[in-house]
């Protein structure tokens, strides 16, 4: 199958030809139709995220079943499917916890394999890895038949591929891992395809205000049109200070959604007392998160939480995200700002990193 393949930190991804496995029990093959490009992507592409090489990034896809290994009764070729990095096994530690976001199977965002450690994917002799534990710039995947969701045939596939991480993970922090109460006050910081699906999940939470902050005016004009109310450019003005300002006591929840981790200390000060920061981006693994004074924790109750794929259960969160769209809730269209054939990975790469526009979504 065609691949774009990266060989090495901050060099361009080239169009290769690469080996798929056939699905083995429990597995199932699914023919790419559209990924979104997400800045995890990109921070593998630049070195900032390490991961075994060669890689095929992507993991915010959507296809159709192509086949079935031996025991998957859920789904059948032809199916329409949204994939997702975390396919809860439902039967481990955290599954059985109903903690399916920290599923053993969640190991492969980072190993890059299967649990087994296998992949699925060569050329010749040499093992090439999924990343991010998907690899959809690519022709086909092969993934955990839990990690192909089902959803309607007239849903668009190049629109409801950014459920499967943006959408899932922006709105699942919102609802799920910090569970935004009704009339609560929310700030945003970071306005790519995460922050503005957290913009709509405060909405969808009913949170009385929703403050943002964001560099490019072009995404905070997209965020008032999901329901943001006060707006903050970061060049200009202390977030915290304004958020505060704004507030008066500061912001019952701040979500971190930029991957910088100099923003998780600002959410803190932008918190009040007894305030919720969630980090939902993710800053380069060499990054460390400076508290100061640490005794704010003891003394003012604030709470620090981590937020992955924002802790949903796929198999439960991606069709009601569906469900939401279909019913005009929910967004999607406007999240989609550009769209680009798989050979031109490389500009939508480069557009990720200059922040042009808001999310990139590829034909395969």
């Amino acid at each position: 199958m065609r691949a774009a393949l990266l060989e090495a930190p901050g060099s361009p991804m080239k169009i290769a030809d690469v080996t798929i496995a056939e699905p083995g029990p429990g597995q199932v093959i699914v023919a790419i139709k559209h990924c979104g490009c997400c800045h995890s992507d990109l921070s593998v592409v630049d070195g900032s995220f390490p991961a075994p090489l060669p890689i095929v990034l992507g993991h915010e896809a959507a296809g159709v079943v192509d086949s079935i290994g031996l025991g998957v009764d859920t789904l059948t070729p032809g199916d329409h499917v949204v994939l997702t990095p975390c396919p809860p096994c439902g039967t481990c530690y955290w599954c059985v916890r109903g903690e399916a976001s920290s599923c053993v199977n969640a190991s492969g965002i980072m190993t890059n394999q299967f649990p087994d450690g296998s992949t699925g994917l060569s050329r010749g002799s040499e093992t090439v890895y999924r990343g991010l534990g998907v690899g959809a710039f690519a022709e086909y995947v092969v993934i955990q038949a839990s990690g192909a969701v089902k959803i309607p045939r007239e849903v668009p596939l190049d629109v409801a591929c950014v459920v499967g991480c943006a959408v899932q993970t922006g709105v699942g922090a919102v609802l799920n891992t910090a569970r935004v109460k009704e009339g609560a006050t929310v700030l945003v910081m970071g306005l790519g395809g995460v922050g503005l699906a957290a913009v709509q999940g405060a909405r969808l939470a009913g949170a009385a205000r929703i403050i943002v902050s964001d560099p490019v005016a072009q995404r905070r004009e997209v965020a008032a049109s999901f329901g943001a109310s006060d707006f903050i450019d970061p060049t200009q003005e202390d977030v915290a200070a304004r958020a505060i300002e704004i507030t008066r006591v500061g912001v019952d929840y701040a979500f971190e959604a930029a991957g910088r981790s100099e923003l998780v200390a600002a959410g803190l000060a932008a918190t009040r007392n007894g305030g919720t920061t969630v980090c939902v981006g993710a800053p380069p693994v060499s990054e460390g998160i400076n508290i100061a004074p640490a005794a704010l924790f003891v003394i003012q109750e604030k709470k620090l939480m981590g937020s992955l794929l924002g802790s949903s259960n796929a198999l439960y969160e991606i069709p009601r995200l569906i469900a939401l769209y279909q019913a005009g809730r929910l967004d999607l269209d406007a999240l989609i700002t550009s769209r680009r054939p798989l050979a031109e990975i490389n500009e939508a790469m480069a557009d990720l990193r200059a922040s042009r526009g808001v999310r990139s979504v590829l034909s395969i």
